[in-house]
């Protein structure tokens, strides 16, 4: 009797789409992508052994009672030897790895991450160094009066109130829970009663990947995303290509979905977010003084540079924060003004280009589209015909007279009509 030419793709699909109706029942999950993400992360941790990556998911709400502790119940009773690390030692959690690894569980991880973590360094250690193969921790054994390498690749779940640290959002698969409305409703999970079903669920996952562990080694899917995001998502699409049916398709767009939410939802690191709002801060000029940009930063009000450190943003933090893109100020001519340490706009170019690109640079110029432009209250507009502009102090306005002499790309007195186009530059005649 001939055997089915394709047994694990109908049931691997089958089987993905029971575990998703186990998950289903007990939580309210954010988006039916989120669903689907969290039943393929669970079905991966039966392959670690497979996988070059180990992603993390991170399960996290505003509040509390927003359905993370169920959630992260349902992937304990689901995943592949659960090891919940509450009230575990590091060297315990440390030891507990092997070449095929436990999948770690962290509830409450503002014990870990956050104000309240004291004590956890090494435990935060292995949570940022396992993502990826071959990182093991050394550690010194004093009995053997010698350095061991102790193996630290392992997926893991972590759940907790509020955004984890970028070292390990960035390496997850993030899933935003939010508090049931009165209409949703779900069914009570009791340990006792719900958990040897879901068991059995999770043996028929190990059952079924470990059968193709070699070919999921080797298996390289097309992803719709590149670097960090690729290595994250991969062990969860290679899983969903090998069922097969509507599950490749439904991967992908979970992909798309949730990495599109980790892009849009504000969240930018604080380097990221200066190198937007100077843009904004430019316009179109391409020089501006120092005392003026930070000016300029420090006017928006739902910006953090007011705030940047006890008197805001300084000059000096100004450019230690800009150092990391090569990024100095420089003494500049300005009109007006004379020499005055600033920053030219050619500065920038390459950093925007590279981290904060305009969403459409065809027809977005710098600092439009849909950024939002730093207030300038400072920074009044005055008639065509006036011969004076405004040069901004600390704390005071003085207006002088701006020469009618502009300035050429190196910043030498030039006339109208020779040598390079005139600079725009902040103070400048318009």
């Amino acid at each position: 009797m001939n055997a089915d030419p394709k047994p694990s793709v109908t049931d691997g699909a089958a089987l993905l789409d029971a575990v998703r109706a186990a998950l289903t029942r007990y939580v309210v999950l954010p988006t039916p992508q989120a669903a689907d993400a969290v039943t393929l992360w669970i079905a991966a941790t039966h392959a670690q052994p497979a996988w070059a990556h180990a992603p993390r998911l991170v399960i996290r709400g505003p509040e509390k009672r927003c359905g993370k502790s169920r959630l992260l119940d349902a992937v304990e009773a689901l995943c592949r030897d659960p090891f919940i690390t509450v009230n575990s030692s590091p060297a315990a959690v440390y030891r507990s790895i092997s070449d095929d690894p436990p999948t770690m569980l962290v509830d409450e991880a503002d014990t870990i991450f956050g104000p309240k973590a004291d004590g956890n360094e090494d435990l935060r250690g292995l949570l940022n160094a396992g993502h990826q193969r071959n990182r093991p921790a050394k550690r010194y054994d004093a009995a053997t009066n010698r350095v061991e390498s102790i193996p630290t690749f392992a997926m893991a779940a972590l759940a907790g109130i509020g955004a984890m640290p970028d070292t390990i959002e960035d390496r997850a698969v993030v899933i935003r829970m939010r508090r049931r409305a009165p209409h949703e409703t779900v069914a009570p999970y009791r340990h006792r009663r719900d958990r040897p079903p879901l068991r059995h669920l999770a043996g028929r996952l190990t059952a079924w990947l470990r059968a193709d562990l070699a070919a999921l080694e080797r298996a390289e899917p097309h992803m719709p995303v590149e670097d960090r995001a690729a290595d994250t998502w991969e062990p969860l699409v290679t899983v969903a290509d090998h069922a097969g049916a509507h599950w490749p398709d439904r991967s992908r767009a979970a992909v798309l979905v949730l990495t599109a939410e980790a892009t849009d939802n504000g969240e930018t690191s604080t380097r990221i977010r200066l190198l937007t709002d100077c843009r904004s801060a430019f316009g179109d000029h391409d020089a501006i003084p120092t005392i003026v940009l930070l000016e300029r930063l420090k006017s928006d009000p739902e910006a953090p540079w007011v705030d940047y450190g006890p008197t805001g943003l300084t000059a000096m933090r100004l450019g230690v924060l800009l150092r990391d893109y090569s990024i100095r100020s420089t003494t500049i001519r300005f009109p007006g003004l004379g020499q005055a340490k600033g920053y030219h706009r050619a500065e920038f170019t390459d950093a925007w280009t590279r981290y904060c690109p305009p969403p459409d640079p065809a027809v977005a110029p710098a600092g439009h589209g849909h950024e939002r432009k730093p207030s300038q209250p400072s920074q009044p507009h005055s008639p065509r015909s006036a011969r004076y502009g405004s040069i901004e102090r600390y704390g005071s306005r003085r207006t002088a007279e701006l020469s009618r002499t502009s300035l050429t790309s190196q910043n030498e007195a030039g006339t109208a009509g020779t040598g390079s186009s005139p600079l725009r530059v902040v103070g400048g005649t318009e």
